[in-house]
């Protein structure tokens, strides 16, 4: 009998003050308990509606790391790396380097930006960015269900996205009176963040509304799981995230990931000493447009 997956965890993320000023709300939608959302270490959905155009934002550091972003509306990022409505991107910024994310004019925008661990082999690969813009997302369309795939392979599709972990992101939508049975591997650990609607998850069937976040059963079987999603009086958009835990624990601090705090106060120093290269800079082969 397949693995049927179930929601074991419902969680609402309120939402603070963002750090951009006024008009900006952020929503911690993955934070805390590292050991239970293993390898996803945070994921911040912001939402921007900036009246003015005084400069916000800036460049900054990263390392230990990938920053995953998927943007929903607006426009973000500089020349060499801007995303629009839909586009997706992953920054491996293994052994350190600094990206800017500067807004200098009215605009609105939601991003969801994900941190996600690297395994500690890989932990100071060379930084790299790809870019994968919505026209080159794969899509399915069938049966009152959209998916759109950015990383991994679901529902028959695969992205062109290069994972050091193995990583699904889809933002799936589906119509009113439709179910739907997807498949994963049962050894991933996944959730669901509900964008619009609400969805019926499960078996049993249980309800995750808008705003709301849902952790799935998880097993260490390397089989298939089943996961049974159906939207009732209205349409449901939502976004799946589902990796396989690394089972590595790491040191946070500030814009760093690390294996010891003497790794951390190491890149600290590194990035005072400009060793960190911005990632407009770096080489043609560690720039990859999907």
């Amino acid at each position: 009998m397949a693995n049927k997956r179930k929601l074991v965890r419902v969680e609402t993320p309120p939402e603070h003050p963002g750090f951009l000023g006024a008009g900006h709300i952020a929503r911690p939608v993955v934070h805390g308990d590292f050991q239970a959302t293993d390898p996803f270490i945070a994921l911040m959905d912001d939402i921007l509606d900036k009246k003015d155009t005084l400069p916000v934002g800036g460049p900054h550091p990263h390392a230990g790391f990938e920053t995953v972003s998927l943007l929903l509306e607006g426009e973000i990022g500089d020349e060499a790396h801007a995303m629009k409505s839909g586009d997706f991107q992953i920054m491996t910024a293994g052994s350190g380097i600094v990206h800017t994310e500067r807004i200098d004019k009215a605009t609105k925008m939601r991003l969801l930006q994900m941190w996600l661990n690297l395994p500690k082999k890989n932990r100071w690969a060379t930084p790299r960015v790809q870019d994968l813009p919505l026209a080159h997302v794969p899509v399915l369309n069938e049966n009152g269900v959209q998916i759109k795939l950015y990383s991994g392979s679901f529902a028959g599709l695969t992205s062109s996205v290069q994972n050091y972990v193995p990583l699904i992101i889809a933002d799936i939508r589906i119509n009113t009176g439709v179910t739907t049975v997807q498949h994963l591997p049962a050894d991933f650990n996944a959730f669901m963040y509900v964008l619009e609607g609400k969805v019926k998850v499960g078996e049993d069937e249980k309800q995750l509304n808008e705003g709301q976040v849902g952790w799935l059963s998880l097993t260490d079987s390397e089989a298939v799981s089943e996961l049974k999603l159906s939207a009732d009086e209205k349409a449901v958009r939502f976004v799946l995230y589902a990796a396989r835990p690394l089972g590595e624990a790491i040191v946070s601090h500030g814009p760093f990931i690390a294996d010891s705090e003497d790794d951390i106060k190491h890149l600290y120093q590194d990035y005072r000493l400009g060793k960190m290269k911005h990632i407009s800079t770096v080489p043609e082969k560690q720039r990859i447009l999907l």
